[in-house]
């Protein structure tokens, strides 16, 4: 028992460092802020379809990422939450086609209100609009298309049981 322990935590951890890690690369070629965000870390929140274990390491990699990139408080939180609720969500879904759906959505709900309230100050609804459908584009690359080629290939070589 005490090695599924282990297992889970190392796989929590590995997780996390590759979600900071994927964020840094995109925030370093200028994708992983603002309003159109293709933050590649986020193609991990599949794994939570895998292993629920996945889930601690997503949500300390996102913290971690939001804070050394200088993100404001809110967006630390928020962001932070939006990553747990859609991974919690992914744990929950068996279709491996809709498991790409919470993260989506949780994103897509909740990161245009700190946009607009930490960074643009833009409360129009043409602004408001803008932001939700560049955060909603960005997640559908993110998650669902690169998330959708990550789970093919870990289904394929097996290397976790669903």
């Amino acid at each position: 028992m005490k090695s599924k322990g282990l297992r889970s935590i190392t796989y929590s951890a590995i997780i996390g460092a590759m979600y900071v890690a994927l964020t840094w690369l995109s925030n370093a070629i200028g994708m992983s802020s603002g309003v159109i965000q293709l933050r590649l870390g986020e193609v991990l929140t599949i794994l939570p379809y895998f292993i629920p274990g996945a889930i601690p390491g997503l949500v300390l990699g996102c913290l971690i990422s939001n804070i050394s990139m200088g993100c404001s408080l809110l967006d630390i939180i928020v962001g932070t939450l939006a990553t747990l609720i859609g991974a919690v969500g992914t744990s929950k879904i068996r279709n491996k086609y809709l498991c790409p759906i919470p993260p989506i959505l949780a994103n897509t709900i909740l990161v245009p209100f700190v946009i607009i309230i930490s960074y643009t100050h833009d409360w129009s609804i043409g602004s408001y609009l803008l932001t939700l459908g560049g955060v909603f584009l960005g997640e559908v690359v993110s998650v669902y298309i690169f998330g959708i080629i990550l789970l093919l290939a870990i289904e394929k070589s097996k290397i976790f049981k669903r």
